[in-house]
């Protein structure tokens, strides 16, 4: 249904179910990860994600107990965040390096409380805070 690569190319993944819903994360994790005021991630089950090129080219990050982030050690493009807790079956792909089209799904923004003090949010999307 979706595929998608990193900046140099070297990492390609195809996703083989509809991605469920979008989350901003505003969370200082994710913003220094990403290099922006906020890090926007499609939610899709473990299962239906697979890389298909340059698995070799994906190495991990374990940015707190139980959270991974994986880029490519290539050009450094964020691809997926993931935790142990509380929904082990599900990851999120970073949508930046989708390349197909995403359509219109749900969206919410997270950690609003931490967002840059110089970003407004002010797209009338749903905003959860989360301790």
């Amino acid at each position: 249904m979706h595929s998608g690569s990193c900046l140099c190319g070297a990492v390609k993944y195809r996703i083989d179910a509809p991605i469920e819903s979008a989350t901003h994360c505003h969370c200082s994790q994710c913003r220094k990860g990403n290099g922006a005021a906020f890090a926007s991630y499609g939610n899709v089950r473990r299962e239906h994600f697979h890389f298909t090129q340059g698995l070799e080219q994906v190495t991990e990050f374990h940015s707190s107990p139980g959270v991974t982030r994986t880029f490519c050690r290539q050009c450094g493009s964020n691809l997926q965040w993931f935790a142990e807790h509380p929904r082990p079956n599900w990851l999120s792909v970073a949508l930046g390096t989708l390349d197909s089209a995403l359509g219109e799904i749900p969206q919410k923004h997270i950690y609003p409380e931490s967002k840059a003090d110089w970003y407004s949010i002010t797209d009338g999307l749903p905003l959860e805070h989360r301790s």
